[in-house]
């Protein structure tokens, strides 16, 4: 017989956000190491809330900010007003950050406010390195062969923010720049001040944009360190030099490979300094030829690694795509690298969750 088109809600239920939720949900075991590294960083929370009045309003719970921030980024969420949104209904997101049927949501801007206090105290950073120490215990890291690229992010910004820092053109309507040479020099962004004028290839147009840089493990191309910079040429070299001494150790030499912008003879020199062997793919057309010479290119390990540095551009592919940093939403150089390093800490526990099954806990 025909069901009948009806609805009634019952006035007292029973059943619990976690039977909603299927077992094989990937969520599930990312959450799991997500508790597990947040029950670390409780000493910071504390201290993050020490200096607060006694008696003022509770703020929102940092381990549920961290799980909200989280969920933006591995759901594609463009802003805070919508994950908001999406809390209010999504039964699975509330399991996930912790809060029941009954919990009213907290408002977009509260959220935005307690977000910054975690850039303060740098928790973003604390978080990524507890993925890259769960990645170590489980034996997924090799820690001697490793890869570095950077890649463009495009700030909050448009052209019509970029005036004349000397502020002679402020009478002309933005975006009144014909017979005008523009530079970083001259030029600077009103709406994001620490934004450059760059761009990757003469084919491209050069816009307000950071540089964020990786560095990976080759052996499943985990990221182990992550920063991001002002954009210039020589940020590249520079901060890639910077994350290899700290991995780098005087008792143990290791292999970077990177591609053809840091064979020069200053970043060689650097890796070899630290006790890494630069594996970097050679630039013959250049001016004064290779930094690297056949004594490095000809072993076989030098092969292996230009082979697998070409697995760093995943990271940066995911964090475009699924991720928020092809255009990011926040302004300030701090703020941007506390979302790229939260991306690529995403990043590591998506891939964690791909990798659990080929080597168990204990190995």
């Amino acid at each position: 017989m025909r069901g009948a088109d009806s609805y009634n809600e019952s006035l007292f239920s029973t059943v619990r956000l976690e039977e909603f939720v299927p077992q094989t949900h990937p969520l599930r075991q990312i959450r799991t190491w997500l508790n597990e590294a947040l029950s670390k960083m409780d000493g910071k929370f504390a201290k993050m809330y020490e200096a607060d009045i006694k008696g003022g309003r509770p703020s929102i719970a940092p381990e549920k900010l961290m799980r909200a921030m989280l969920l933006q980024v591995l759901y594609s969420i463009r802003s805070e007003r919508q994950l908001v949104e999406q809390l209010s209904y999504n039964l699975l997101f509330r399991w996930f950050v912790g809060l029941s049927i009954e919990d009213a949501v907290w408002n977009h801007s509260v959220f935005s406010k307690n977000r910054d206090r975690l850039l303060e105290f740098d928790v973003v950073t604390d978080l990524f390195n507890e993925t890259v120490e769960t990645a170590q215990k489980r034996c997924l890291l090799s820690g001697d062969h490793f890869s570095v690229d950077g890649t463009l992010i495009q700030a909050w910004a448009s052209h019509k923010s970029i005036r004349r820092k000397d502020g002679s053109d402020d009478d002309r309507p933005p975006g009144s720049w014909h017979g005008e040479t523009r530079s970083n020099e001259t030029h600077e962004s009103k709406s994001d001040g620490d934004s450059r004028l760059y761009r990757k290839s003469c084919a491209a147009p050069a816009l307000p944009s950071y540089l964020g840089h990786v560095l990976t493990d080759n052996r499943h191309g985990l990221v182990v360190n992550v920063q991001a910079s002002q954009a210039n040429g020589r940020a590249e070299r520079r901060v890639a030099a910077e994350m290899l001494r700290d991995v780098s150790d005087p008792d143990r030499r290791i292999t970077v490979g990177a591609d053809k912008g840091y064979d020069t003879r200053g970043f060689v020199k650097a890796c070899r300094d630290t006790n890494v062997t630069p594996h970097v793919a050679r630039n013959t057309k250049r001016s004064g030829g290779s930094a690297i010479d056949g004594r490095t290119s000809r072993h076989l390990g030098y092969a292996l690694s230009q082979r697998k540095r070409k697995c760093i551009e995943q990271c940066f592919g995911w964090g475009k795509t699924i991720g928020p940093l092809r255009q990011v939403m926040v302004r300030g150089l701090e703020k941007v690298d506390q979302l790229l390093t939260l991306t690529m800490a995403a990043y590591n526990l998506t891939r964690l969750r791909s990798l659990a099954a080929l080597r168990p806990k204990s190995a």
